[in-house]
């Protein structure tokens, strides 16, 4: 006990540690620093003095990351994440907002999407590359947050505002889009508006043949967490936001069976839903996930117990976490 309080009369006030710090970066070492974060920010844990061993790692991982230190600054924004949790610190607010400044250092930088004749192909895959490690990083970090805010906070799959967070992210710098994984974020947000937007972007992006899928599986997402205002929500604002936009809306198989679901899912016509699966079955099948979404819908709006009760959302979703 003894030594205890001796180690933390040794440790001195957190801000002191961080203006030497702030100052070795200033001075280009950022390697140096960043082994110094590491090394310090663990005897403040040590010494159960949490507030601290977080103001100083959230404080380093946004100076990384304001220098274009985009590993070094992820790597402290994870560990501060994992001492909000052996701090057992509640989702909030003021804490939310911590998470959410240093999402906003995490560059954001157009990634190259066609070769021209005279691109200098290394410098191409450079910017691949960065862009990869950039998703990486930033992925890390949320991903961690919403563990987080799954653990300490009120939503089961983690806060909404951080789901939207790590879609946008997912968006905006992939070099390479995976839609699935986008929704999967999107639908347990709380921005549909938003979401919409992405997806009449995404529209523009690519082929015929995937705009309809990408609305169907929105669409379908939500409605196997029950959430029938956001899936009806999405389409309309879709359909809106493409007309505005001088688009055209796919009118496929596809989409007229998720607006006969939508309709049909108000009522208690189970009868109905089956018959809307076999008919349009072929439609269905273009994605094998649609069908186990629509085993997922038919529990939750019609109580159908689904043959293998491993399967659903949530499992896909720890797949992906």
């Amino acid at each position: 006990m003894l030594r205890e309080r001796a180690r933390r009369v040794t440790l001195p006030p957190v801000q002191e540690n961080i203006d030497k710090l702030e100052k070795v970066i200033k001075d280009g070492n950022c390697y140096g620093a960043q082994q110094m974060y590491k090394s310090i920010s663990a005897r403040y844990i040590s010494a159960q003095r949490f507030s601290e061993a977080m103001d100083l790692l959230h404080s380093g991982a946004c100076l990384q990351l304001k220098n274009n230190q985009v590993t070094c600054g992820s790597e402290l924004a994870v560990m501060f994440v994992e001492a909000l949790v052996k701090a057992k610190v509640p989702y909030d607010d003021g804490t939310l907002d911590r998470v959410r400044t240093i999402y906003k250092l995490f560059p954001q930088i157009p990634v190259p999407q066609h070769l021209g004749e005279e691109d200098d192909v290394h410098q191409l895959a450079e910017a691949l590359a960065a862009a990869k490690t950039r998703v990486e990083c930033c992925s890390s970090f949320l991903r961690a947050a919403i563990r987080w805010s799954a653990e300490f906070g009120p939503h089961r799959s983690g806060s909404p505002q951080l789901h939207v967070m790590l879609a946008e992210y997912l968006y905006t710098e992939s070099p390479e889009l995976d839609m699935a994984k986008i929704t999967l974020h999107f639908v347990r947000g709380d921005d549909p508006k938003k979401f919409a937007s992405t997806l009449v972007s995404f529209m523009g992006k690519c082929y015929p043949c995937e705009d309809d899928l990408a609305i169907a599986r929105a669409v379908l997402m939500y409605l196997s967490m029950g959430n029938m205002r956001d899936a009806n929500f999405l389409l309309s604002e879709v359909k809106q936001q493409v007309e505005v936009k001088k688009l055209e809306f796919p009118q496929s198989d596809l989409i007229h069976f998720i607006s006969y679901l939508l309709q049909t899912l108000q009522r208690d016509a189970y009868p109905l839903f089956s018959m809307l699966r076999s008919g349009y079955k072929p439609s269905i099948d273009r994605e094998p996930a649609f069908n186990e979404w629509l085993d997922d819908i038919g529990e939750v709006f019609y109580g159908v117990q689904r043959r293998n009760p491993l399967q659903g959302m949530f499992g896909e979703m720890f797949k992906i976490m």
